[in-house]
């Protein structure tokens, strides 16, 4: 479900820890179903659910006397113990015996495992609490691959759904609200019926965000389209109210109409309203695809599938510690409400190793610990960066530039080098135009990674055909394609030698990097009389 990325090893250690706690709780709580004999325990359910009622009925008489109150560990103890623990030899028997049942597949050494394991314990909690038929489950795929391989389990964490021993790909969110919405709208609740203000209230209070649908009555083909656009979403709450006052507790700007459709966040741009003319399901969709992230968007490794999956193709990303973002939120807030619907604002954390480097090393500021702002055009895949005073004003013109398409993309390139005296010239993204495409001379130019296997020999040969050209109008140059980037060189293979010839430098010829030296001598020197030939005639 997610692809691997490098992790410190402090963050590998703590997740882990996490893990394999709850892990063990969970065993020695699900002990009937997880024995290591492997022996089948029918009774397994029936008393993981008593041993459950046993905890509320605990609780509910610590709350009478007001003198008992539950820590979070001991919280999240009774959500891993509603999670049911699978093995080998129950998989199959539980999803076989179950209408509806939600599979997390983890391993305990994996960081994202533990991530998501928590969110997925109070899910089960608060489906728990609903009455949902859903049961939630768990399995250590590392420990049983014969069961992971039953389930096509092929990476960590994997979250399957089975509807009657029929499985099908999880598609949801992966906090715990997220994860409930998915599952009640899977398991047949794809909208919530609100009728009074009290309910209202409440509701309010347990969501980030909801769509509402106001309709006089729950039918038409408004109302049908509504539902469709429900059942077809995996992500946001749905709820239908019919009465005015009860509709104005979670829309106040909310207009009295016939129908109605509108978003309602817990954040600074808390109310978005549907101004289209028709309710059709898709055109209903796109709104929500539009306008549910919050004015500036937190990425983190369990939202970023969601957020990568927006229609909204440009996107202004700002790295930032903590304390610093704090600072700019409110009025990157204001200038992102300028933009809405049409770029996407988003902040990473720039001490986050796995977010923030990758992005921020395509700008080769992947040391950097001052506030970064980017942005992205996926349309066309180019990237920029405000290089001005970090500004409201600064930024506001900055998107507006990126809005139209007059914005500069930018190349990255490591400082201008002193090549005095060098007999291999360094060239960086600053010097290429200067130095390779707007030079005089003819220029044979090698282009290498640090990272290259291959590019070291190279390297050698290019060292004694800069000794044996010595004196002529051929320049020699390098290019560390890691560190900078041009617009007009266009390489994937490493190394790559390029032969710029004087008069012609819009079509450089690519020479073989496995020839001998006396051939790649040879070739050169054939090339350059060519052109020295049409120059000649052309005169």
């Amino acid at each position: 479900m997610f692809r691997p990325k490098p992790t410190s090893r402090f963050i590998c250690f703590s997740l882990t820890l996490l893990l394999l706690l709850g892990f063990f709780t969970s065993i020695l709580a699900s002990d009937p179903i997880t024995n290591e004999n492997g022996d089948e325990d029918s009774e397994g359910i029936e008393e993981l659910l008593a041993l459950d009622e046993e905890v509320e009925q605990e609780e509910e008489s610590g709350s009478s006397s007001s003198s008992v109150r539950y820590s979070e560990a001991e919280v999240l103890s009774k959500a891993q113990r509603i999670v049911l623990e699978l093995n080998g030899d129950s998989t199959k028997r539980v999803i076989d015996d179950n209408e509806f049942v939600l599979v997390l597949g983890y391993a305990p050494w994996c960081p994202r495992s533990a991530e998501l394991m928590p969110q997925f314990a109070e899910a089960a909690t608060l489906l728990k609490d609903l009455r949902s038929p859903l049961l939630m489950t768990k399995l250590d795929a590392d420990r049983y691959p014969k069961a992971a391989s039953l389930l096509q389990i092929k990476g960590f964490p994997t979250l399957l759904l089975f509807v009657n021993g029929s499985s099908q790909a999880y598609t949801g969110g992966f906090s715990a609200e997220e994860i409930v919405i998915w599952a009640r709208k899977k398991t047949g609740v794809p909208v919530i019926r609100i009728n009074s203000v009290t309910e209202a209230e409440e509701f309010l209070k347990k969501y980030h965000t909801i769509v509402i649908g106001f309709f006089e009555k729950f039918e038409g083909s408004d109302y049908e389209e509504f539902v469709k656009a429900a059942t077809a979403d995996n992500e946001l709450q749905f709820i239908e109210v019919s009465n005015i006052e009860v509709a104005k507790v979670l829309f106040p700007q909310m207009k009295a109409t016939n129908n109605f459709l509108g978003i309602v966040k817990s954040e600074p741009e808390r109310y978005t309203a549907y101004e289209g003319t028709t309710f059709e399901t898709e055109k209903l969709l796109q709104f929500l695809d539009y306008n549910k992230f919050p004015l500036v968007t937190k990425l983190t490794e369990i939202n970023s599938a969601r957020v990568y999956s927006s229609p909204i193709k440009l996107q202004v990303i700002v790295f930032a510690g903590e304390d610093d973002f704090e600072k700019i939120l409110e009025p990157l807030q204001d200038v992102a409400r300028k933009f809405k619907s049409k770029i996407m604002f988003m902040y990473i954390d720039i001490t986050d190793e796995n977010l923030a480097k990758p992005f921020l090393t395509l700008y080769g500021l992947e040391e950097s610990k001052n506030t970064v702002v980017t942005a992205f055009d996926n349309k066309i895949s180019s990237k920029f960066l405000l290089e001005s005073d970090l500004t409201p004003t600064n930024i506001e013109y900055f998107c507006s530039r990126l809005l139209h398409g007059t914005l500069a993309p930018y190349f990255k390139s490591q400082p201008i080098p002193d090549n005095k005296d060098a007999t291999i010239q360094s060239i960086v993204g600053k010097t290429f135009d200067a130095l390779v495409l707007n030079s005089p001379k003819n220029v044979l130019l090698e282009v290498f990674t640090p990272w290259c296997i291959n590019c070291e020999t190279t390297t050698k040969q290019v060292e004694k055909l800069a000794k044996h050209f010595k004196g002529s109008d051929l320049i020699f140059g390098r290019f560390d394609a890691a560190a900078n980037e041009h617009p007009k060189l266009q390489v994937s293979d490493y190394p790559t030698l390029l032969l710029y010839r004087a008069g012609d430098k819009a079509n450089p010829i690519k020479l073989s990097t496995k020839s001998s030296l006396k051939d790649l001598a040879g070739s050169i020197n054939k090339h350059l009389k060519a052109r020295d030939k049409v120059a000649k005639d052309e005169l």
